[in-house]
């Protein structure tokens, strides 16, 4: 078929179907940026139709190459390719990009597009991403494959432009790529010089090449990005560092944004506007394109098709697991399991089983070491667990006995299973992500909860890509003491209760802690952040009833007859609750206490359990050391109501002087109930 035309002829065809693709869709949504996919086109021809290892039949192929577009903007270069390469897309879905139900909307989205790994929206995350999928690989090889048996041997090739070099989070990530060595892990950098304001000298003037040789990367500098045999040179050089596991590989590759446009390449103009209908016709010409919009010759669309070619190197891969399972047949089970994301079928009676043994532990702790047991527990059954911390590790209590670091060493007899993250907060929970996306480990990140900021927008994208990720977040509130505001977080469980499909557990003791880690390994649709005490908290009895109840994300915790106020409270200030009940009580007022250690989870319960913990008669105290604004969402239809909270930052002291200061006292607690009852 393709023997009637020149290789290099039949490249020069390839890429500039990608670019057409690319200007008729952004002109047809009048909303887009051309430049990256005009510019980026040969370089996509090298990669997929030369290298990249893909089955567009079977997406989620369990040794399939990831793909990560970091430069997510530039969209209509992966719908283009998924488009000609023989996945799901039609051309309608290409006609109505960015469009409402769109299959191909602004930028990447897993889950809504076959094909596409993560959603890439804010810049450098995707680059973090690759970097989690690239660690999963290399951890899941270690623990799965034997001699002569290969099953987890793919790469993580990614995409990316000035814009996610510039963001912080790149250094973050590709420093822990050369620490941990992610050989397959091969980053192909478009350096066309351009950003949103322009020319990028004036704001990103860094030696790129020098910066990730210093991280331990290798580099190979100055390739053509607008010859795709120069491109295919550069992807040799760097598999064969994959080969020889020596680092990962960032390829530079010079190229023009909006290569082919008479009057605009080369010019910030062309990075996120359409062309317009006089500049595409010229670009037609120049580029000796006659075809009118969306159509691609059957010639060139068939030299594209990745269908017979992925179902070859599928069919490979199974003929090689299905010796895999001969040999190893209870590895093979193992694999499979884990890649589908399923429990194992004890986990129902095994977390209720660790529930109750919680309970009768009775142990009086900081929630932050209940989790830590909670971990040891848990990880004990699943193989998969794969945590640590942000350099915290000795803080945080994300360690467990047995457990070995993950190091760069490949053969290493026994893969460790804590990841030694460093200062790096953002980095981490954006390749938490994707070692979820990749599939076969369930994933945790540690740091303290007032650092949640750094990690915030990665945190919202695990929630936005409904993803089983468990955020480990410990010194929850002013009792940390004497560090001060800095360190003190008060804003942080409303802010990140906002975040969409994101569950925040700030448990009370042990038993709800080890709740909340049972919740967080059971959820499948989307993330869960436990926000841990550093202090020791007080046991709470509780009916085998209660415990089951807590996943419910609030209950009673203690009754009375005919309650005249329901006090709501989480985490330390439970125990407040508990007291101060008792004080009430001896003065002749009946109360409620409601742990709500999980508001999203309660949410979620249906009208008659919501009602049957909180009546809508009775007065509401809410009492949380956070500040206050959120909780009337919660005291709403009540009579009367009220929040004991904190709506300042704290102060550098101890705990008990704080307490004080801040009004987390019985009597403060008291006074504020006996306002609301009589």
């Amino acid at each position: 078929m393709t023997a009637r035309l020149a290789t290099a002829a039949l490249d020069s065809l390839r890429a500039n179907a990608l670019r057409f693709l690319a200007i008729d869709a952004v002109e047809s949504a009048k909303s887009g940026h051309p430049g990256l996919p005009m510019g980026m086109a040969e370089i996509a021809v090298a990669l997929w139709t030369r290298h990249l290892r893909h089955d567009p039949a079977d997406p989620a192929w369990a040794d399939r190459d990831r793909f990560v577009l970091s430069n997510g903007h530039g969209s209509m270069l992966l719908y283009a390719l998924l488009h000609l390469t023989g996945y799901d897309l039609p051309i309608d879905e290409i006609r109505r990009f960015r469009q409402l139900d769109s299959r191909c909307p602004g930028h990447p989205e897993v889950g809504h597009t076959p094909g596409v790994e993560t959603t890439t929206g804010p810049l450098g995350q995707g680059l973090a991403n690759a970097v989690g999928m690239a660690l999963a690989e290399k951890r899941l090889a270690a623990e799965f494959n034997r001699p002569g048996h290969t099953v987890v041997d793919h790469r993580s090739w990614v995409f990316l432009g000035d814009g996610c070099l510039m963001e912080g989070i790149s250094h973050e990530a590709a420093s822990i790529a050369g620490v941990q060595r992610l050989s397959k892990l091969i980053c192909l950098w478009d350096d066309n010089h351009i950003s949103i304001d322009g020319d990028v000298a004036g704001w990103f003037a860094d030696d790129t090449p020098a910066r990730f040789r210093a991280y331990g990367w290798n580099v190979v500098e100055r390739v053509d990005g607008h010859q795709v045999e120069a491109v295919d040179r550069a992807i040799r050089e760097a598999l064969a560092n994959a080969d020889n596991d020596i680092g990962p590989t960032l390829i530079c590759c010079r190229t023009t944004i909006g290569k082919g446009s008479p009057t605009r390449a080369g010019t910030a103009g062309v990075h996120g506007a359409p062309l317009g209908a006089e500049e595409i016709a010229a670009t037609r010409a120049a580029l000796d394109w006659p075809h009118p919009p969306f159509v691609v010759p059957d010639e060139i669309r068939e030299s594209f098709d990745a269908r017979d070619r992925g179902a070859r190197q599928h069919a490979d891969w199974q003929a090689r697991f299905a010796a895999y399972r001969t040999a190893y047949p209870e590895l093979a089970a193992e694999f499979q399991r884990r890649q589908r994301g399923d429990l194992p079928v004890s986990w129902r009676v095994l977390s209720t089983a660790l529930l109750r043994r919680a309970h009768n532990d009775g142990a009086t702790i900081a929630s932050r070491k209940a989790s830590q047991i909670a971990i040891e527990r848990i990880a004990r059954a699943l193989p998969e667990l794969l945590g640590g911390s942000a350099d915290l590790t000795h803080s945080n209590l994300t360690d467990w006995p047995g457990c070995g670091a993950l190091v760069a060493d490949p053969h290493a007899t026994h893969p460790g299973r804590h990841i030694h993250w460093g200062v790096r907060e953002f980095g981490m929970a954006a390749a938490l992500n994707g070692i979820a996306l990749h599939g076969g480990h369930l994933p945790f990140g540690a740091t303290f909860l007032v650092f949640s900021d750094y990690a915030r927008n990665a945190i919202r994208m695990s929630a936005l890509m409904r993803l089983r990720v468990v955020y480990v977040m410990t010194h929850d509130a002013i009792n940390l003491g004497e560090d001060g505001p800095t360190h003190q977080p008060v804003e942080h469980l409303p802010a990140l209760r906002l975040i969409p499909h994101l569950d925040v557990w700030r448990p009370c003791d042990a038993v709800e802690t080890q709740a909340a880690w049972n919740a967080g390994v059971t959820r499948r649709d989307g993330p869960s952040l436990l926000a841990l005490s550093r202090q020791a908290l007080p046991h709470q009895p509780r009916s085998d009833a209660q415990l089951d109840a807590i996943a419910r994300g609030a209950y009673v915790l203690a009754d009375a007859d005919a309650p005249q106020l329901v006090m709501i409270a989480t985490g330390a200030e439970v125990a407040l609750a508990m007291a101060a009940r008792e004080r009430l009580a001896a003065e002749g007022i009946a109360a409620r206490v409601v742990s709500m250690p999980c508001t999203g989870a309660f949410d979620r319960q249906d009208a008659t359990w919501r009602k049957a913990v909180l009546p809508p008669a009775v007065p509401r105290l809410a009492i949380e050391a956070a500040q206050p604004d959120l909780w009337w969402k919660t005291l709403a239809g009540a009579p009367r109501s009220a929040v004991i909270g904190i709506d300042r930052f704290g102060e550098s002291a101890p705990a008990d002087a704080l307490a004080e200061r801040f009004g987390f006292t019985i009597e403060a607690i008291v006074a504020a109930a006996k306002d609301l009852v009589t």
